[in-house]
């Protein structure tokens, strides 16, 4: 197909913007901050392109050294690639826009924009390819230069967080891979469609229930469903602010939510009990998140207990497997990537003008930094689901979705966790930035400009994140990413065909 060209893209320009950053960007003082904004913005630029060929043109299949399927390696571009790019790249420019400020108190912004950008071309990688063992790779590549950003600082618990994260993650790894061994000996196949293809002739067998297993281990782990989820906490609140809203926002997203949704519902084919598996670990997660995030003094460690519980909200709604539940659970997920995000960022903020994470020694805060106290509180009233903001309408489309499925419980829990979440926000709005201004606080001053902007920019999305659902915009962005995932393992003829 002519436009074919552009899905290779997504990984090649922030692999080149990577070099180009660990090359020139000692020498250059400004030089990391101007490349490694220019690269996020030029993927944000072809996601968008990207949703409009899907549109247009349907399925884009690219064949890497015209190697026809299944012989060479396919990346694929279709309505949930196209969703999930735009998801991560978006978030990624924001981010990348903040640490420009944010990232002069660390010595070197080089190796920084640098593991940003290998992340984030692991990230892409991870969502446009077509071959298993690829994705493999592509999700170490991210995984790796993500554990020497969570160390970037270099502090105590900060190296600490890493390696817990690295060994965790090391394991989650570990079953992927041993998945993908087992698949292989099976189909004889590494193109997943090739593979969904014959799994689909030669029926489901024990192999393949084990495999469902390791997956489910291995993608759990990374995406940090209960009871998956120990590293998670230690490695968001201790990386530097930029990297807590990119682990958070996007990187458990597509290396763990975007994985388990494509191989459990396009290649393996989803079953009713693999479908109540994800319900109960979805609202096991979504429950459990929000009692530990509760008793939290720490802003950023009370945010990571929130991501977990806000991921249960996705997998519940994916897991109910209706077409409202897979709508609601990927609306939820590109509104978490921005909510979250921006949580991360003020909790940065925050830290950055007056030097501590703890609510008890904050207060008042809002008299000496507006645009991070009024973008906080957008964000908190948009995770806590409060109209009109984005995070109401999801919750609201994953609990319709579960009555409508006859799943009484679920939504009970999904109200009651939801109810939770906006108790905890609360006490976050009163201690940092409600009350007197404590007389330490007098001279605190506003974050810098670029900061400002990247998180009034992400509450602006919270105010209108709802505005998705309109049909025009939902037809072209999630209908289409809802659509690949309830074609099932039909999706391998689409791409065969292509």
């Amino acid at each position: 197909m002519e436009m074919s060209w552009i899905v290779p893209l997504f990984v090649g320009i922030s692999l080149l913007g990577a070099f180009l950053v660990s090359l020139l960007g000692r020498k250059i003082k400004l030089l990391p901050d101007i490349l490694g904004n220019l690269t996020v913005l030029a993927l944000l630029c072809l996601s968008v392109l990207a949703v409009y060929v899907v549109a247009d043109k349907g399925v884009v299949v690219y064949n890497v050294g015209n190697w026809r399927i299944p012989l060479g390696i396919t990346l694929v571009l279709d309505g949930l690639t196209s969703f999930m790019l735009v998801t991560v790249n978006l978030v990624a420019f924001f981010i990348a826009l903040y640490a420009v400020n944010y990232m002069k108190k660390f010595t070197s912004k080089d190796k920084f924009y640098t593991l940003f950008l290998l992340m984030l071309a692991g990230m892409n990688g991870v969502i446009i390819t077509g071959d298993i063992f690829n994705l493999f790779v592509f999700l170490e590549i991210a995984s790796v230069a993500s554990y020497a950003l969570v160390a970037f600082g270099t502090e105590r618990h900060e190296l600490e967080a890493a390696f817990k994260y690295a060994v965790m993650s090391t394991v989650g790894s570990l079953f992927i891979l041993l998945g993908i061994v087992f698949l292989y000996s099976y189909t004889s196949t590494l193109n997943m469609a090739d593979m969904a293809s014959i799994l689909a002739d030669k029926g489901a067998s024990n192999l393949v229930l084990m495999v469902s297993a390791l997956f489910l281990m291995g993608f759990g782990l990374k995406a940090a469903l209960v009871p998956f989820h120990a590293w998670l906490p230690d490695a968001h609140s201790s990386a530097p602010a930029p990297i807590s809203a990119m682990l958070s926002g996007v990187l458990i997203k597509s290396l763990g939510v975007y994985t388990l949704c494509r191989l459990f519902y396009n290649v393996i084919g989803i079953s009713s009990s693999l479908s109540s598996i994800l319900m109960v670990l979805g609202t096991l997660s979504m429950v459990i998140g929000v009692f530990l995030a509760i008793g939290q003094w720490d802003l950023k460690r009370l945010l990571a207990y929130h991501s977990i519980s806000q991921i249960g909200y996705v997998i519940l709604g994916i897991g109910l497997g209706t077409p409202l539940g897979i709508a609601g659970g990927l609306f939820h997920l590109f509104n978490h990537s921005v909510f979250k995000s921006l949580l991360f960022l003020n909790s940065g903020a925050v830290e950055y003008a007056t030097g501590t994470r703890d609510l008890k020694r904050m207060g008042g805060l809002a008299q000496k930094m507006p645009v991070t106290s009024a973008t906080a509180l957008t964000a908190s009233m948009s995770i806590a689901g409060i109209p009109p903001f984005s995070g109401f309408w999801s919750k609201l489309i994953i609990i319709i979705a579960a009555v409508q499925a006859n799943r009484y419980g679920y939504a009970l829990w999904a109200v009651i966790a939801s109810i939770l979440t906006l108790a905890s926000f609360m006490k976050v709005m009163k201690y940092a930035f409600f009350g007197q201004l404590k007389e330490k606080w007098s001279q605190v001053k506003e974050v810098p400009l670029c900061m400002k902007i990247s998180m009034s920019m992400l509450a602006l999305i919270c105010l209108g994140g709802g505005l998705l659902f309109l049909p025009a915009v939902k037809e072209v962005f999630l209908d289409k990413a809802v659509r690949v995932l309830l074609e099932g393992t039909r999706y391998s003829q689409v791409i065969l065909g292509g």
